[in-house]
């Protein structure tokens, strides 16, 4: 599947970070920057003027922070930008509050190049997780754990096991081969739970799975 051109506004208030980000996307042929804020202040009207496809949204910025600013743009009217947050630290309590304010995914200051336009990609095709060891992990230190029964009660049997799926990192691809039925029928159960649930993505919906305990630590599954 071909993303064609994806257009991407930068938010931080590092000018080496947001020269180096700059740098790495434009080396790419599909991916064109067309902004810069120095703020998460400044990330709306960026957003209503340019209309990226996605945001790199730097966690921590001095007057609105990256989760602030993915609460408040998410908030608005209109289509919305994927928005990915960026940190210094995977573990980080602010991540996962800009990941459950809606964020789709986090990137590390220090990955590779390669690894940052991949992760992209990967957002924008919008059918896996970006990174869900990760997101796993926030959950299990960060997650309030809500009613799980109460939760996930609307699912079907068959949507759980897609849960259980998107929340373990699986593309529709491999769920669909994992469950023996056809990636078209894999993205209608998809797009079923995702509206039971109320979550705008997979990411939201694999949150609500490790908080709730549907999907458990796998250190506590039994050997």
């Amino acid at each position: 599947m071909s993303l064609g051109r994806v257009t991407v506004l930068i938010a931080d208030d590092e000018p080496l970070v947001r020269s180096g980000l700059r740098a790495i996307l434009e080396s790419e042929d599909d991916l064109v920057v067309v902004g810069e804020v120095e703020d998460g202040a400044d990330v709306p009207a960026a957003v209503g003027r340019l209309r990226p496809d996605l945001v790199l949204m730097d966690v921590r910025m001095p007057r609105i922070n990256g989760i602030e600013a993915t609460r408040r743009l998410l908030a608005a009217a209109g289509p919305h930008p994927k928005v990915l947050v960026v940190t210094t630290f995977d573990n980080d309590e602010y991540v996962y509050a800009a990941l459950r304010a809606g964020a789709s995914g986090f990137l590390l200051k220090r990955t590779p190049g390669d690894e940052i336009v991949q992760t992209i990609r990967t957002t924008m095709m919008g059918d896996a997780l970006v990174f869900p060891r990760a997101i796993r992990t926030l959950a299990e230190t960060y997650g309030p754990g809500p009613d799980g029964a109460a939760v996930l009660a609307g699912l079907t049997e068959r949507e759980q096991d897609v849960l259980r799926l998107v929340a373990a990192g699986r593309n529709n691809s491999e769920i669909a081969r994992e469950l023996f039925v056809g990636v078209e029928t894999v993205k209608s159960h998809v797009a079923s739970l995702l509206a039971k649930l109320g979550a705008r993505d997979r990411t939201q919906a694999a949150i609500t799975a490790y908080e709730t305990g549907f999907v458990r630590p796998e250190r506590e599954r039994p050997q």
